[in-house]
């Protein structure tokens, strides 16, 4: 005889996590169930229309079918060899990837901030092996107000105290500039400099798009200099902004590309450093690797990724549902929402701070079906897969205008 598990409610979830989970999270009170395209639904069955994504990691929605379909096909053939050995779909994943960024070499690692660290690595040993800067003495120039993830080396060089308080002693070699500063950014350039990693959009930090001719700069500064632009579009990046990468806006292409986040699908976690061969040719065996890694699941799903992004589909949405998502925000200013910044299917909204926080925000928006998150003080954002439909779309940014018109 068999006793059938009863399915527990989300307040007896939440509270089952409370004291078994790390607190390092501060989730909104909704448990998911369920998803499909841009929808999800908790388990009590209601659905909310889910405006964030995965922060980019979801960019073609839950459980896109032609991703499900190339999980299952590998799933069924072969999972994990580790690098110890070679499989059969990772020649094609990085061969595409490589492709479809204008640059040489594949470095597949799992999460951004693996990536990132591997960036930080590898402009160090490029630094010392190929522009001579004296051993331990190569610098990376960042800018302030920077997400990159939350290693140690890493919160290093945040200046987000709340990443970075009790988590000492700190990495040293970076040197933190203003965002959207070349003049910052030249004055800090010198001989030790191994390179510039910079997100072209920060978003953590609230959709921060850059001056037209910033990106540029920054390319053109880091060319005369001899040292490395490494451009971080682990969330800006694979479509978000209506194109390809956020660099693309400016006709520029980097050193180094990180990517992350959309790469796995919204299945399993993909990251990669893409990069001319000149800058990770510097690696050799033993110096640096990843069990997972490069493993067969994660390059079939990444090929598949990128297969979506060869057809331009996906960048074309996120383009012309941006001309929306900015028209409809455009109407909310004065209405509660007293600025924002958008590119593509990507906005940080800056609502008043009389109507409340970015959290309570969130909280109510996800009272009426509208899932978002906050960042920093009263500002929140708005990052919908790139499967949205147009009615889906404005339906959430009228439903912004009704929780903002409705005050505390």
């Amino acid at each position: 005889m068999t006793t059938a598990t009863r399915t527990r409610s989300s307040a007896e979830l939440i509270g089952a996590e409370e004291p078994v989970l790390a607190h390092n999270y501060h989730p909104l009170p909704v448990v998911v169930a369920r998803a499909e395209g841009a929808w999800v639904e908790d388990v009590e069955g209601r659905r909310y229309l889910d405006m964030l994504a995965g922060y980019s990691a979801l960019n073609f929605g839950h459980r896109h079918p032609a991703l499900i379909e190339a999980a299952h096909r590998q799933l069924d053939r072969l999972t994990l060899t580790s690098r110890a050995f070679h499989n059969d779909r990772l020649a094609e994943f990085a061969e595409r990837l490589a492709a479809l960024t204008g640059l040489d070499m594949v470095l597949p690692m799992n999460t951004g901030a693996e990536a990132v660290e591997s960036a930080v690595k590898v402009a160090r040993k490029w630094a010392y092996d190929v522009k001579g800067v004296p051993a331990d003495r190569a610098t990376i120039v960042v800018a302030a107000d920077n997400f990159h993830g939350r290693t140690t080396t890493i919160v290093s060089f945040s200046t987000d105290e709340t990443a970075r308080a009790g988590f000492g002693p700190f990495t040293p070699g970076f040197r933190v500039v203003p965002y959207n500063d070349l003049a910052a950014l030249e004055a800090a350039v010198d001989d030790t400099t191994a390179a510039v990693l910079i997100e072209p959009i920060q978003g953590e930090a609230g959709v921060n798009i850059p001056d037209d001719g910033y990106l540029a700069g920054v390319r053109e500064l880091t060319r005369r200099a001899g040292c490395l632009f490494v451009a971080d579009e682990i969330q800006s990046g694979l479509g978000r902004t209506g194109h390809t990468l956020a660099v693309d806006h400016e006709s520029v292409v980097p050193d180094m590309v990180l990517l992350g986040k959309a790469l796995g699908g919204g299945i399993v976690p993909v990251s990669a450093v893409v990069a001319r061969r000149e800058v990770l040719g510097v690696l050799h065996p033993g110096e640096h690797g990843s069990t997972f890694g490069g493993n067969p699941l994660a390059a079939a799903v990444g090929t598949a990724v990128v297969e979506l992004l060869e057809t331009g589909e996906f960048q074309r949405r996120a383009a012309e549902l941006g001309v929306v998502l900015r028209g409809g925000l455009e109407a909310l200013v004065g209405k509660g929402v007293v600025g924002f910044r958008s590119r593509g299917l990507w906005a940080g909204v800056d609502v008043d701070p009389a109507l409340g926080t970015g959290r309570e925000v969130s909280e109510r928006l996800m009272r009426e079906g509208v899932l978002v998150k906050d960042t920093h003080g009263s500002t929140i954002r708005l990052a919908p897969p790139l499967t949205v439909r147009g009615e889906e779309l404005r339906d959430a940014l009228e439903t912004l205008g009704k929780v903002l018109g409705q005050g505390g």
